[in-house]
């Protein structure tokens, strides 16, 4: 079985072949003279019989035992002698490829002679528009063949590239919303610790840090068995305290994933779906999750709402109900998404995505996850059955507390 690389290397020298092969047979067969007398042709050789006999002799390419002449008009021969000469072509460029290994007994990269033997020397009108088009169609698909070559293999690298996950909980204490929130107890143990607890069982995840900016919130994790890591007061959402925690902890990892800790009843599976997610979507930066809104939690602002495409991209948030109707009324008929605030990043973009400036969108919204959008960077969004029970206010930890005596749904 071949590599991803030597599959595409062997595509890309296929199409080389057959591209200079269609350029070469369009002009020769459009340009070239037609054959002085038939009676010569029948009783001499064609320069290219005598070199395809050459190759078959020096083993270097199997030429077709036989190409048109002037006579064979048809479409059909001009196809089949196509057919055979892209058989040449294929082995010669699989030999050109195999040049390191066959050193050299292999045929010099460079050298189209043993592609122009397989051309005739003249054709026929129709059989020089036959043949042209017959040649420019296989080229167009070779050109298309390897394009969906490399992206397979830089796909499959991307995908093999995405192994190495590790979870961060960003945690502050000065929340404009609820001040101390990480350290809010909730059925007798601190909010963040619930987040952890919950976030070790996933099983997409190598490592699991709490990254914060306050020596409250690390003695308090440090003293429950996490892993903390100090960032700076200076990050201005989770999606940059993580990004600062990575460069910190000087670790090759190929997925960051940004738990929020006010998600005490997170469920493991989530992580591990949006992990998932980001590995199968190589052409994203980042995956996330959500789930169906519920009718009541539509007018609030602290839930924020989702929008996809028809291949389940974002292309939207918002704390305020999207899509919007007309009528200013929700649909009670419309699958509404709430977004779970759980981001899966490619870790290489983590670091571009804390160097860049946060947009209008971003700014206006208070919401993260649009930069990358206003950049024109892709997120993939995957749903799933779990709803979100945040902590957004002091309010919701008596609700949150009434859940854990439910199981948590």
């Amino acid at each position: 079985m071949h590599s991803s690389g030597s599959a595409a290397s062997l595509a890309l020298a296929v199409t080389t072949a057959g591209a200079a092969a269609a350029a070469v047979v369009t002009c020769r067969l459009l340009f070239s003279p037609a054959p002085a007398a038939a009676a010569e042709a029948a009783s001499e050789p064609s320069s290219a019989e005598a070199a395809a006999d050459s190759h078959t002799e020096s083993g270097t390419a199997t030429a077709p035992t036989r190409i048109p002449n002037s006579s064979d008009t048809s479409i059909s021969s001009a196809l089949e002698w196509l057919a055979s000469a892209a058989s040449g072509i294929k082995d010669h460029a699989e030999r050109i490829v195999g040049r390191g290994k066959a050193g050299a007994d292999a045929p010099d990269s460079g050298s189209l002679d043993a592609i122009l033997s397989y051309l005739p020397d003249g054709y026929s009108l129709a059989g020089k528009a036959a043949t042209a088009a017959a040649i420019a169609a296989a080229a167009v698909v070779a050109v298309g063949g390897t394009a969906l070559a490399i992206r397979a293999a830089v796909g499959a690298s991307r995908r093999k590239r995405r192994q190495r996950v590790i979870g961060i909980i960003p945690a502050r204490f000065a929340s404009s919303r609820f001040v101390g929130k990480p350290l809010a107890l909730i059925a007798g143990q601190p909010m963040i610790q619930h987040t952890w607890e919950r976030a070790k069982l996933a099983q997409t995840l190598d490592r699991v840090v709490v990254a914060t900016d306050d020596e409250r919130i690390a003695r308090c994790c440090e003293g429950f068995g996490a892993e903390v890591i100090m960032t700076s007061a200076a990050c201005s959402n989770g999606s940059e305290r993580c990004a600062e925690a990575v460069e910190k902890l000087k670790g090759q990892w190929d997925v960051v994933v940004n738990i929020q800790g006010d998600e005490p009843l997170i469920d493991p599976a989530t992580i591990d779906a949006v992990v998932i997610a980001l590995r199968e979507a190589p052409e994203a930066v980042a995956a996330t999750a959500v789930a169906d809104l519920k009718a009541a939690s539509a007018p609030d602002p602290n839930r924020v709402k989702c929008v996809v495409d028809n291949r389940g991209f974002a292309l939207y948030f918002s704390r305020a109900l999207i899509p919007h109707n007309r009528d200013g009324v929700p649909h009670p008929g419309f699958p509404y998404m709430l977004h779970l605030g759980l981001q899966a990043y490619d870790a290489a973009f983590l670091a571009h995505y804390r160097a860049s400036e946060a947009g209008r969108l971003e700014e206006e919204e208070q919401l993260e996850q649009l930069r990358m959008l206003e950049q024109g960077h892709r997120v993939k969004v995957v749903k799933v059955a779990h709803a979100a029970h945040g902590v957004d206010v002091p309010g919701d930890v008596k609700r949150i507390e009434e859940l854990l005596l439910r199981g948590g749904r």
